[in-house]
């Protein structure tokens, strides 16, 4: 049985963990000693519904450790899924973890075939190589949504994997765990070199962003114009080449993978002409100007945000949109508030966090919501929103 070590236990490394554990030997190695802890004990650290499902009913070849020395002995698979955060200083991805395991693989797996799913910017796996002499590395862009990551490995929309010329066929070889393991039948595969594989990911996330910024700058002249958006929308989308989906406004494009993978595209444009790309990145910062302009334009004195996160049943606000609308609107001295029952702490940058939200709604004068909640139906006359449609 082969057996795979996977680094990193965000939703990637452990949605990839769980998922490929239900087949092979897996080991998952992390650096939070908590996270591994819950690991073996069958509890899931993040919230993704089917994770917690495999992990407490499947029986599955996993097991979790921080000792990476250990975990790469024997290792057969080096899956890596470490994060790489865009350095705003840098204008670049910071692939520092990545670069980490690498060495380590170097060390103590020399014979291990590295697999990355972390994102990358364009080039990277080429220039490791030459670095490295040689060294042959796999990327396998991962297009998994945050809370659906297991799912839509078990769903896969497509299965890619890049490689060196020369290690095409065990690239083929490598696609088969993952599509071994899938519940979804006849899924697409493409087998890429490294590079090319590196720039479907961008290119993608950056389509994704483009589409959100697309709807949100169509709902802007709605507004502005006094339009029904829906009716616009509604009638856009019926043409099959655009489809209904996907097209729901809202504060701007966030989370953990598009603001930092357009950032990351446009940056690697640095030699090539465009306007589309660097347009993407521009739309959001335009989008968040317009939202916090017309939510100033009522005059409040305490702004409310109902919930930090970007997506119906989510834990996660890392980056989400509307952190830069609050901070649009205390820049111009208007007191902010918060409702987000997920946080225990008081404050979230110097904005008093409530938990009682009746308070809370009692509070503000405009209630911002990225997507509306029937939490809001007794005091719809306050909700500032662009949900349309009720769906992320």
């Amino acid at each position: 049985m082969s057996k795979i070590v996977v680094v990193g236990a965000g939703y990637v490394g452990l949605s990839n963990a769980v998922l490929l554990a239900s087949l092979y030997e897996v080991t998952l190695v992390d650096i939070d000693e908590a996270r591994v802890e819950l690991i073996n004990q069958r509890i899931s650290p993040i919230n993704d519904k089917e994770i917690s499902e495999y992990m407490a009913e499947k029986p599955l070849n996993l097991t979790a450790t921080t000792n990476t020395q250990k975990a790469f002995d024997g290792a057969q698979y080096i899956i890596i899924a470490t994060p790489t955060n865009y350095d705003p200083k840098l204008n670049f991805f910071d692939t520092s973890s990545v670069d980490n395991v690498i060495e380590q693989a170097i060390s103590f797996a020399p014979d291990a075939s590295v697999i990355i799913r972390s994102t990358l910017p364009v080039g990277y796996c080429a220039e490791k190589a030459v670095e490295n002499k040689g060294l042959l590395l796999y990327f396998m862009p991962e297009f998994l949504r945050e809370g659906s990551a297991l799912m839509d490995n078990l769903y896969p929309s497509r299965i890619i994997v890049g490689s060196a010329p020369q290690a095409a066929e065990k690239a083929q070889e490598i696609s088969r765990f993952w599509t071994e393991s899938a519940l979804k039948k006849d899924i697409d595969i493409l087998i890429t070199s490294t590079t090319e594989a590196e720039s479907i990911k961008l290119f993608a996330n950056s389509y994704l962003a483009m589409r959100v910024a697309f709807f949100n700058e169509l709902d802007s002249f709605a507004e502005v114009n006094d339009l029904d958006p829906r009716k616009i929308i509604q009638g856009v989308c019926l043409d099959p080449r655009i489809g209904n989906y996907y097209n729901n406004p809202s504060m701007g494009y966030g989370g953990y993978c598009l603001p930092k993978d357009t950032k990351q595209l446009l940056a690697n444009y640095s030699n090539v002409p465009n306007n589309i790309i660097g347009a993407i990145v521009a739309a959001n910062k335009t989008r968040k100007d317009f939202i916090a302009a017309q939510i100033l334009h009522k005059k409040p004195k305490v702004v409310g945000i109902y919930r930090l996160t970007m997506k119906t049943n989510s834990d996660n606000f890392r980056h989400s949109s509307v952190q830069g609308i609050m901070k649009r609107i205390r820049a111009k001295g208007v007191e902010v508030i918060i409702y987000e029952p997920t946080m225990s702490e008081g404050s979230f940058f110097d904005s008093r966090v409530l938990h009682d939200i009746n308070e809370f709604k009692r509070l503000a004068d405009v209630i911002v919501a990225n997507r509306n909640s029937t939490d809001l139906i007794d005091c719809a006359d306050k909700v500032y929103t662009r949900d349309l449609f009720g769906k992320d």
